[in-house]
Order: C-alpha cells, then structure tokens, then sequence
C-alpha cells in the first residue's frame, strides 16, 4: 500500500506522520479485515496495549566463568490481541551490543525501562511500525552487554551463539527464565518461531553470523553494513586498518559488571589477534563466508559503497558465497558512508522492508522475491535497478598499466606493457588515495598513476576487482595500495564529511504509532553532497610481506622482487562518457591504514602488474570505450547510463542519513 506523508502540528511545530491510504482505527481480528490471500499486513493491533516483556535465555555457554550458564536478555513488544484469537506471529529481532553503552540509529537512541524493569523504549522504528502489523519485536542484549551475562567476545561464540540462543528459544529448543537469576520458566507458545534477523554494522554481523549456523526458524535476514569476516575488519592481507584490536572493541561494549569478570576473555582477545596481520584460530572463527552453504534464511544486504569503516569488501566477499549456494537475496548499494537506509532512502526503505518481512515471515505472496535484484543509487537521491547483479553481461577483464611519457603517469589498457617498463615511488604516510587521485597526471614521488584516454561512451564497473602487483622493495617491510579512481567532474554524497553523505534535519517523520515513552518520530535527513574533479570508485591494501601468503607475512629481502594480488573493495560504478578511468597504486593511504616500519621506495615491474575489473560487456566494451571518439564535454552523471543492461528506472528520491 502507498504511503502518504500527514503534516501535524504538534507543541507548537510541525512534524509529519507516515499513514497508509487507508487509516485503520478499529481492532480488527486477523481475517476479518483482509481478504483469503492477503498482499500486505496492516496495522490493526493496539501499540499501545502490546505486551511488553522481559526473558533471559539460557545460552548453554559459561563465557565469564562463574559457574554457572550465561543467560542474554531479550526486550519483548508484541501484540497482545493475537493471543484471543488463537494467532501466532513471526519475530522481527535485533541483536545488538549497543543498546545500552551506545544507542543505535541516527539519533542514538537506547532502551529504557520503567521503575519495575520493564522496557519502556525499544530503539529505532522496527517496533513502532511492524507490531501494530502483527509482528513481534525482540531486542537482545548480546552476551556481556546491557543487561546480560557473559562476554563480549567480538563475533565469536559467544556473541554469535548468544543471538541464536534465542532463535532456539522462540522455536521451543532453548530454555528461558522470567528473570536473570530465577528459576520460573518462560515459554513463546505465541510465536510461530519464524524469525527475520536486521541491523546495522555489528547488528547486521550477527545476523550473518547466526544465519551461518543453519539454524532453524530464521527465515530472512537483513544485514546492513555488515561485516562478514572479522580479519577483513582489523586487517588486509596483512595489512592494519586500525591501531587497536578487537580486546578495544569489546571493552567499549561491555557492560561495568562484564569488564570485572571478562579479563580473560579480553586477554584471549589479545592473544589471538596479534598486530602482526597474521591469520589466526580467533579469526578463522569469525570467518562466517565459508559457512555461506549453510545459510538457508534469504538475505537483503544492504551497504554504502563508500562505508570505509565496514569496506565493501565484506559484502562483495559474502554475496559471491551467498550466489554460489543458490540462497534467495537481494541488495540495495548507496554512494554513502556508513549509514542505514532508514536515514538515506526512507520511505522506499520502509515500504520495501515492509513487503519483505511480509513475504518471507508472513507468506505473503506480495512479488517482493520477483522484483529486480539489485537497486544501485547512481547519483545522489537516483536509482537505477538490474534484474540481476552483477549483470549477467558482466566479464572479468584484464587492464594493463604501461609507462607514459613523464615518470609515473602512465596508461592503463589492454595491451601489457614492454618487458623491463617499470615506475618507482616512494612510500610517503601523509599523503593517500585524495592526494593521489588530485595529482594523476602529475609526476609525484609518492605514487605510479596510469589512466585510459577519455571515454567515448560510459564504462560500467560492477562487482569486485583484484590489482596484481609485482613490486621489488627496497626495505624490509612495505605497505601497498591499489585504487581505481573515475577522473572527471561530478556531484557526489559527501562521504567524507560528518553524516557521511546525509544530513540531519531538525523537521521531524513518523513511521507507526507512539506511546509516552517511545515516539516513532525520527528526523529527516537530505543528502549531503560535494561537487568533485575525481571519484574514488575502489580501494585494496595489503602487507607486501604477505606476498607467499593472505594470512602470514614476512620480512623482505631489499631488491627482490615480490609479487601479490590485492582485492579491491565490491562497487557498482558507471564511469560517464568523456571521463577517464585510472588505476592509481601508492604505499600507506593516509588515515585508512597504518604505515610500515620502514618508508620503502619501490619498484614496479609493469609487465608484471595487471588489474582484472568486472566490465559490464568485458573487454568489448572497454575496447569500444577507449578506442572510440570522446565528447568534448563529459557527460551529466546520470543523465543517461549507457552500458547498464536490464531492467532499470530512475527517479528523484529523498536524502537520507546515518
């Protein structure tokens, strides 16, 4: 059903309230009101007399060591009618470690609870919206957070096992008490155990954990931002991305009691990730792609292709297992940081989600699931979509950089560069791939830049590339980088900036109904944007020492040459008409990797170096693009998508945030 937009006045300011076309206003039991095969749920339950509640489940495990078995909180809001009529009802469920130290969306939100201990807030609109819908939604508190036992332990057991602890309770596998320490059994007989795991970043991580096991009952999940392996998050290829491990992480998150009693988990935390990059027991744990085969809920995977905190990399990574296992999926890909679709896209969002929980949780056979795969915002606020992604007309295709006429601004092509040709720079920790990008055709000691001429008809990149490197060093560590970067003028998010491509607004929507203590009124948001020479489509690291192996690396021999593939991160990006296509490869990228011991300068034998891209249309294409006449003003972005195959549609859409 469409959504229209009410505006109210409310304590003197305007806010304005999300309703369906048809407003519903009395309780009607389930069946009465909708036909013998409904399209879409709608809210006809009391939010304000829905049950709200309190479980600890039994998670079997003894993180903390005290003896006796973790028990994780669960925040329950369901409605309460479907018990008189004999209805059971699916789960919406987010499990997070955040709910407490730090709050979720844009405005941070965090649990309350009453006087008693009853929640009172469940962050975020889930509940607001689905359960007068007949939905439950159950908030978890993973193990070691808020107001659960146990530790943190960063994607581990215990985080994972803590969230489909509870998908076992609601099926009737796992025990649950009315309190933490009691002993009075609380039972689900309201639910039909159906359950759709969502979240952001470490929620969305969770729910990709928990949908590795198998585990029964989990119909859908919905990760968004999410991490599918924990080493990609600290590491790359041996390289650090960040100056802490995950023992950091896990102090944040823990609740007070939990930093007291889990220092030997922290310690075990340290212990198993050392700085050095090497791959460890602790990471092939967190490792949740090569359980892909035993996911059998569907996925919606949503990601910012410029998230430089959870990279692309995880989602390219866990949709290639996903694919090849036949698992049912679909993604959404925004030009934006970090941020939820709630905040970038929000009422296509909330109808979308709507439909999917509708037909993977209720059984509506609405057409969610034959509606294009993918939807890619090709510009700020405007979709494109495909029937499948990548495209089916997607080939991998191998491009060659070669010398140019100045040192270090080179070409990038299909034909291999002269044996011997080489470039050299010098690793330089202040500058990055900004820096790099800025100076392409200019010979700096930094980097080796090498681009195509200017395109004479748009060029589609859509999935993830690898850039080979043969590199001869002349230290004995080295850190390096491969970028692809799209040289021309544009209009993008302004992911750099705070918001990461959204804005927030002071004006405010409404998505379901309120009570006095949980309002389902957020802030709008509008796209942040920045007017650009060059974009920075992909970006790949790795520890060169990591040469012989992705998870052990090495010290080099000064003068040697090595040779190593780095993967760049998953993107969908359409270089326009006149732009050029450029492959830029430098040492540290400032602020995104931490530098090496030692400031090498290296060798590029460019014979030996090669970039294989996913081209829609594969070498084809790239050949007609580059060798073809170019126009000599560069085209609109957006403005026509030549070299997009299948279905796709373009429209204005709102901003959204964070």
């Amino acid at each position: 059903m469409p959504i229209r937009v009410q505006r109210i006045r409310l304590a003197g300011r305007t806010i304005a309230v999300a309703a369906t076309t048809a407003l519903i206003t009395l309780l009607v039991p389930p069946g009465s009101a909708q036909s013998a095969a409904p399209r879409e749920s709608r809210p006809v339950y009391s939010y304000d007399d829905a049950i709200r509640e309190s479980v600890w489940v039994d998670t079997t495990l003894d993180g903390d060591g005290d003896g006796r078995t973790d028990r994780v909180a669960v925040d329950i809001v369901r409605p309460r009618e479907p018990g008189q009529h004999g209805r059971k009802i699916p789960v919406i469920m987010d499990a997070s470690p955040y709910y407490s130290c730090c709050g979720r969306g844009n405005e941070s939100q965090k649990k309350t609870y009453d006087a008693n201990g009853n929640p009172v807030q469940f962050p975020l609109y889930y509940d607001n919206y689905f359960v007068p819908r007949g939905y439950a939604f159950v908030a978890v508190d993973l193990a070691g957070t808020n107001r659960s036992d146990g530790c943190v332990d960063v994607g581990g057991r215990s985080d994972i096992h803590s969230a489909k602890a509870v998908v076992d309770w609601l099926n009737g596998r796992a025990r649950a008490y009315t309190t933490r320490t009691g002993t009075e059994r609380a039972a689900a007989r309201w639910t039909t155990g159906d359950v759709g795991m969502i979240g952001k970043s470490w929620d969305g991580t969770i729910a990709n954990g928990v949908a590795a096991t198998g585990v029964e009952g989990l119909k859908t999940v919905v990760p968004i931002a999410a991490i599918s392996s924990w080493y990609d998050y600290y590491f790359a290829e041996g390289a650090p991305l960040y100056g802490s491990g995950p023992d950091w992480l896990s102090d944040y998150v823990n609740s007070p009691e939990a930093r007291a009693r889990c220092q030997a988990v922290q310690q075990r935390l340290v212990d198993g990730a050392p700085r050095t990059g090497d791959w460890t027991r602790l990471w092939s744990e967190r490792d949740y792609v090569p359980d892909a085969s035993r996911v059998r809920a569907s996925v919606f995977a949503v990601h910012g292709m410029q998230d430089l905190n959870v990279r692309t990399k995880h989602l390219g990574q866990w949709w290639d297992a996903l694919a090849a296992n036949g698992v049912e999926r679909k993604v959404w890909l925004s030009g934006t940081g970090h941020v939820d679709p709630f905040d970038f896209r929000r009422a296509d969002w909330v109808a979308t989600l709507h439909r999917w929980f509708d037909h993977y949780l209720l059984g509506y056979d609405n057409g969610v699931d034959r509606e294009p795969m993918a939807d890619i915002e090709r510009a700020p606020g405007r979709w494109s979509t495909d029937r499948v992604w990548p495209p089916r007309s997607t080939a991998t295709t191998t491009v060659r950089p070669a010398g140019g006429a100045v040192p270090g601004v080179g070409t990038l092509g299909l034909k291999p560069a002269r044996p011997g040709a080489t470039e050299t720079f010098t690793d330089d920790p202040s500058l990055g791939e900004s820096d790099w990008a800025a100076d392409i055709d200019r010979a700096t000691p930094a980097k080796a830049g090498f681009s195509t001429r200017p395109l004479s008809r748009a060029l589609r990149l859509s999935g993830s590339s690898t850039v080979t490197v043969t590199a001869t060093p002349t230290t004995t560590s080295a850190h390096l980088t491969a970028v692809l970067v799209d040289l021309g003028p544009d209009t993008i998010r302004d992911y750099a900036a705070a918001g990461e491509g959204i804005t927030t607004l002071p004006e405010r929507t409404c998505w379901g109904a309120s009570t006095s203590g949980d309002s389902s009124c957020f802030k709008e948001t509008a796209a942040r944007t920045t007017a650009v020479e060059y974009t920075v489509v992909s970006r790949g690291w790795a520890d060169l020492g990591n040469h012989a192996s992705a998870g052990s690396g090495r010290p080099l021999t000064p003068g040697r040459p090595y040779t190593i593939t780095l993967d760049l991160h998953a993107t969908d990006h359409v270089v326009p008409a006149g732009h050029r296509l450029a492959l830029v490869i430098g040492g540290t990228d400032k602020d995104l990797i931490d530098p090496p011991a030692t400031r090498p300068g290296l060798t590029l034998d460019l014979s030996r170096t090669a970039a294989r891209l996913p081209l829609d249309g594969g070498a084809g294409a790239f050949l007609r693009a580059t060798t073809g006449t170019a126009p000599s003003v560069a085209a609109p972005r957006g403005a026509r998508l030549d070299g997009v195959d299948g279905p796709r549609t373009l429209r204005p859409l709102p901003g959204g945030g964070n």
